[in-house]
């Protein structure tokens, strides 16, 4: 059955959130169910399924930093809420769901005022602000995390994961082969869209206070910010470590899924990739993310055995050396927390986001099998 009106998806402009909704728009696409996307100016960058479908452009900014700075924010939410009350009249839509970002916030509220079904789709263990905001009005939470912080024990949570790209499901079933004794051991380490600083100075440090043994047989990948790319290189240089820098790696999965063992911040979407391909990792959480979620995202993975967890606090060289000598030095452990990861992967998380979008509109069909 076609559905009488698109499934609008409200998101934000980070990977975070667009993540979600592209493949949630690719599950859609699959399925017939027509959809469309309402967002601000940020989702005219977007590619792959969101951007195959009519992009509806509204107002809006993050209610931070100085008082200006937050009364011009509300402004432009208030004219977003106008924005988003004209296209949901005009696209007439049989559900909107949002996906978080202070973007989906006037079409979750336009939603609600237009008594349209609607729900959530929270990426991380913490329910984020966004969509606090507009919880009151949804029928239906999709979750990433078994338990979320602000929604624990809440009747209209669902839990489906995390969707990820499909560059990253299609490398799911390579196998997990940890590190050989005196053959290369190679290191991935990214964090956040330019490179963590603090990584590009805790890392080499680390890494050149190991044993010779151990460092001559490393092999680095590693995201630094533009700035940082000189330095770092001459460090790893000084010491004898192969290293390649970049500020972006475009085949980042391809990357993951042949790391040995990966330092990482603790974003939804790393958790996801991670556990998708089932690597083992060492996450360090940003501090200063809102409600500190990462640090809720790293705990949680940590509980399957997957990941160990550095507070940034103490995310020192000495403290880092420790960790890898130890894990470098025990296959078995780095097995065990691959496979740990593996068997926390979700990989038909889009297919559940779907179902429960059909459970308000009746016109995407539940798998037998499937629980909502």
């Amino acid at each position: 059955m076609v559905a009488r009106g698109p499934v609008v998806l409200a998101t934000g402009g980070t990977g975070g959130h667009v993540f979600p909704a592209e493949a949630l728009a690719g599950e859609l696409e699959a399925r017939g169910v027509p959809f469309a996307l309402v967002t601000d100016a940020r989702g005219r960058q977007w590619q792959g399924a969101l951007a195959r479908q009519p992009i509806h452009y509204i107002r809006s900014a993050s209610p931070s930093g100085s008082a200006i700075g937050r009364l011009r924010a509300v402004m432009a939410l208030g004219l977003g809420l106008f924005d988003a009350w004209s296209a949901l009249g005009r696209l007439a839509p049989s559900a909107v769901v949002g996906f978080g970002g202070y973007a989906s916030v006037p079409t979750m509220l336009a939603a609600r005022l237009r008594r349209l079904p609607s729900m959530l789709h929270e990426q991380n263990a913490v329910l984020g602000k966004a969509n606090r905001l507009v919880l009151r009005g949804v029928a239906r939470i999709a979750t990433s995390f078994a338990k979320t912080r602000h929604i624990d024990g809440e009747p209209r949570a669902r839990l489906v994961g995390n969707p990820v790209r499909e560059a990253v499901r299609e490398l799911r079933g390579l196998p997990y082969r940890p590190p050989e004794a005196g053959r290369v051991v190679d290191l991935l380490i990214f964090g956040g869209s330019q490179g963590a600083a603090s990584f590009s100075k805790v890392v080499p440090e680390a890494l050149l206070s190991l044993p010779s043994e151990l460092r001559g047989r490393l092999r680095i990948v590693q995201q630094c910010r533009p700035e940082d790319i000189e330095a770092v290189r001459r460090r790893y240089q000084q010491g004898g470590i192969v290293a390649e820098l970049a500020p972006f790696f475009p085949d980042l999965p391809q990357r993951l899924a042949a790391a040995h063992l990966v330092i990482a911040r603790a974003g939804a979407s790393t958790v996801a990739e991670l556990a998708a391909i089932g690597r083992p990792s060492i996450l360090v959480p940003y501090p200063y993310a809102a409600d500190d979620h990462q640090t809720a995202n790293a705990v949680a993975f940590a509980a399957t055995g997957a990941c160990i967890v550095m507070p940034h606090a103490s995310f020192s060289a000495p403290a880092l050396a420790g960790q890898l000598t130890e894990l470098l030095a025990t296959a078995r452990r780095l097995a065990d927390m691959a496979a740990a990861a593996h068997a926390a992967g979700r990989p038909d998380a889009a297919a559940r986001l779907a179902d429960v979008v059909g459970e308000l509109t009746g016109f995407v069909p539940v798998p037998a099998g499937v629980a909502a």
